[in-house]
């Protein structure tokens, strides 16, 4: 499957929900391939043929915590951006308090996306175009963040904007020094302005 196909979801039953929940606490504490189909099953209370009657295979519930985790961190970031309109300075800042705000109480292992590819870098896997998409919609989004203001550089500033966001979450996951995503968040401040974006 190319990047260009949208892989199939499943309709979810309670139980599909709760596999996918226990799949998705599992797959994003102890790694994807670690984790087998016999213990999500376990985790969830529900017999590995009710798992493979839902999902119809491991892929395909890797699919779905991707989807999932992509679908809930948008919603999460929604109420972010609708404070921040239409200041683009103040949209590019908020897209890193969201970030801050979620990996505290989600992501302390670093982003889910970037861990997922570490583990599936196949472009053929059907996850693999979940990931690709969701950093394309970042990007995407700090791009039309800046346009209006710097339209001239929007693709350059929204290139960097992305580089400053994507290595603060790596750098939260590794935890390394304190705060990387505030740290980045003053990096981005500065790069706005000295483009002549201000809030």
């Amino acid at each position: 499957m190319g990047t260009s196909q949208k892989p199939l979801r499943i309709t979810m039953t309670p139980a599909a929900r709760r596999a996918l929940e226990a799949a998705g606490r599992l797959f994003y504490e102890r790694g994807i391939h670690a984790v087998g189909v016999d213990l999500i099953a376990a985790e969830a209370g529900v017999t590995k043929k009710t798992l493979y009657d839902r999902f119809g295979s491991k892929e395909q519930i890797v699919v779905e915590y991707l989807a999932d985790r992509d679908e809930r961190w948008r919603a999460f970031l929604a109420p972010y951006l609708d404070a921040a309109r239409p200041s683009p300075a103040a949209g590019v800042l908020a897209v890193f308090d969201a970030s801050r705000a979620w990996s505290a109480e989600h992501s302390g292992k670093g982003c889910s996306m970037v861990n997922a590819h570490a583990e599936i870098s196949d472009p053929s896997h059907p996850a693999y175009t979940i990931i690709t998409a969701q950093k394309e919609w970042m990007l995407a989004l700090f791009t039309d963040l800046v346009r209006a203001a710097a339209p001239g550089r929007a693709d350059r500033l929204g290139r960097a904007l992305m580089l400053l966001h994507e290595g603060a979450l790596v750098a939260h996951g590794l935890g390394i020094f304190p705060d990387p995503i505030g740290q980045a968040r003053d990096e981005a401040r500065t790069l706005l302005a000295a483009a002549g974006v201000r809030p």
